[in-house]
């Protein structure tokens, strides 16, 4: 029989997901929780941005004030064993620095970031004036960033055009400050299979799948936030990658269609790894 923990001793690992609502349900945070709970690791949310959304694009942003933003984070952190933290949306400088600030005064152990800025559907989802902050403040902190192709030409102001320039752009990522990157090639055109390059500072690996002819949505949020569920369950970070792809990759596939697009949303539960 397994001895009671001590009183006011938190008994499960948590990640926290700071980052956007979506009113769809595919994306953002909404997707973030669904992915953690499909790894049998508590969500916590602080919500950094509403969106008024749905499968065929963006219609509205609000965003929260920052001491609003701020008071959310620190509620998380008084209460829980906030293992691994997730960053996904960030509008604005503003919301940027914030959150930037209680990173450097909690320290979680782990940060991932997802450096959202256009939504599937082409809506600009970060300010210009956030980039640099995004550059300066948010990509040192990060023990993981996951940009995908245009996301990363943004952070570096080049074209990624192949194989190669995706290689060239971990090098600059790294100059940027990133400790490691997980940059993602589904954007890059052709009918092969879809590779996704790992960097630690250590060694490139290549995670590539079967590419899926589907329009999807939640496919960047779900990802990091599967890394940051697996980092809670204790595996290192190349492995925390490579399941985490695997994981998209089969919720992919088993996705659905619940608006009237043709855009598919994950099967979270679906796909939920079973050991």
């Amino acid at each position: 029989m397994t001895a009671p923990l001590p009183a006011n001793t938190p008994s499960h690992p948590s990640a926290l997901t700071i980052a956007g609502s979506d009113s769809g349900g595919g994306a953002g945070i909404q997707a973030d929780l669904k992915t953690f709970a499909a790894h049998r690791v508590h969500g916590l949310s602080a919500l950094a941005a509403l969106t008024a959304q749905h499968t065929r694009g963006v219609t509205a942003v609000h965003v929260p004030d920052t001491d609003f933003l701020r008071a959310q984070i620190d509620a998380c952190f008084d209460d829980f064993d906030v293992r691994a933290v997730k960053l996904g949306m960030l509008a604005n400088a503003d919301v940027i620095l914030a959150v930037a600030d209680a990173l450097e005064h909690y320290r979680p152990e782990y940060v991932v970031l997802d450096p959202v800025m256009v939504a599937t559907s082409g809506a600009r989802l970060l300010e210009a004036s956030a980039l640099d902050a995004m550059r300066t403040r948010l990509l040192p902190l990060a023990s993981l960033v996951t940009p995908n192709l245009p996301e990363a030409e943004l952070l570096l102001g080049t074209a990624i055009d192949d194989l190669d320039g995706m290689r060239a752009a971990l090098d600059g990522l790294s100059a940027l400050g990133a400790r490691a990157v997980l940059l993602k090639g589904g954007h890059l055109p052709g009918q092969g299979d879809v590779v996704d390059l790992f960097v630690d500072g250590m060694q490139v690996r290549e995670i590539a799948h079967a590419r899926l002819q589907v329009d999807a949505h939640g496919t960047g949020c779900t990802l990091a936030s599967a890394v940051a569920a697996n980092l809670c369950l204790g595996r290192s970070l190349e492995d925390a990658c490579v399941a985490a792809a695997d994981y998209v990759h089969a919720a992919l596939r088993l996705g659905y269609r619940p608006g009237r697009s043709e855009v598919l949303v994950l099967d979270h539960f679906g796909a939920a790894p079973h050991d």
